[in-house]
């Protein structure tokens, strides 16, 4: 007997790099090993040098084919087996490990935006908007929610695969979602937000119904698409002062950090729609208008975790936890 194991992997497109995947058919007691690619055909090599290596790095059980299918998230490596260029799960094991004794802790908050065809669901296909927002976010009923039977699909998914799926909710304009990975280790949140996405693309195919991470997927009054980030050491969850020293610390590296929190941030990060500029830095407890939110109980109790609400909605979730690990733990070292 055999089974099923879909390979899955980043891919060189930019500015936003694209998930790739193929099915590999394995003899059942075997656990899926090294496998190739052609890079040529993913923006991650040339075509007079094309193969690209697969190294597993987390596998889960495959919740479409069911049985004993699995899928298997994938680090890209040369055929030296070094990490290629844009395999940014390497460089964030480095970080993690490095600063594994404080324990970091990670929650990610992926808001995404489905689309029929050319317009966002919930948008009238003859053109024009919908109704201003208000009703949208967690709401019920057909007049303002759209595409609750895919969402609900995706999440009995990922439920299935095991992933650290916390919750799911509508958002603020009309066919935004979003779900929730986590509590976890930055390398494994972020790998499981990376197979969560897949699954979205991938179920998305059977309803005929595609999600985009885009930041702003609707210009003017609407609300755009975050990764809103939690994030804690044992430190800020045994006092508060580290939790000053944690927004203090990402305060000094503003730059550092919208560099490598998604492709479009200016576009999303006005000071408008429960945002902060992206070039300027602030928090506060319970401000969802500054780039760091302190929750109202870490204020009361004193202990706890803080949020940067600045990642956009296609960031990299490797290159964020890997920023906010390194610059916070090195500072509450």
């Amino acid at each position: 007997m055999s089974y099923k194991a879909e390979y899955i992997w980043i891919d060189g497109t930019e500015p936003t790099p694209l998930l790739r995947s193929k099915t590999k058919i394995l003899p059942d007691g075997k656990e899926p090993d090294i496998w190739g690619f052609d890079g040529s055909s993913t923006n991650q090599a040339e075509g007079a040098s094309s193969d690209c290596v697969l190294q597993p790095a987390c596998v889960v059980k495959d919740p479409i084919r069911g049985g004993d299918h699995k899928l298997v998230l994938c680090e890209v490596l040369h055929t030296d087996m070094t990490p290629h260029s844009t395999n940014t799960r390497a460089a964030l094991r480095e970080v993690y490990e490095k600063h594994k004794d404080q324990d970091p802790w990670f929650g990610i908050e992926q808001e995404y935006t489905l689309f029929k065809g050319a317009r966002p669901l919930g948008f009238p296909e003859s053109g024009g908007y919908p109704g201003p927002q208000g009703p949208y976010y967690c709401g019920a009923g057909a007049d303002d929610i759209y595409g609750r039977p895919l969402v609900e699909a995706h999440m009995d998914a990922c439920l299935a695969a095991g992933l650290l799926l916390s919750g799911i909710n509508a958002e603020v304009m009309p066919g935004q979602w979003e779900f929730q990975i986590g509590p976890g280790n930055p390398l494994d949140v972020s790998d499981h937000l990376w197979i969560a996405r897949w699954l979205m693309h991938r179920i998305g195919e059977d309803f005929g119904i595609s999600a985009t991470l885009d930041p702003k997927p609707a210009r003017g009054d609407w609300n755009g698409a975050g990764a809103h980030t939690n994030f804690s050491t044992t430190a800020m969850r045994e006092g508060y002062d580290p939790i000053i020293a944690a927004c203090e610390a990402l305060g000094n590296k503003v730059d550092e950090h919208i560099a490598g929190y998604g492709v479009g941030i200016e576009h999303r990060l006005t000071g408008a729609h429960e945002t902060a500029p992206y070039d300027q830095f602030s928090y506060g407890i319970s401000n969802r208008g500054a780039s760091i939110r302190i929750p109202w109980q870490v204020g009361i109790e004193k202990k706890g975790y803080i949020e940067d609400r600045r990642p956009n909605a296609n960031c990299d979730p490797y290159i964020v936890t890997r920023l906010i690990t390194d610059t916070c733990c090195s500072a509450l070292a």
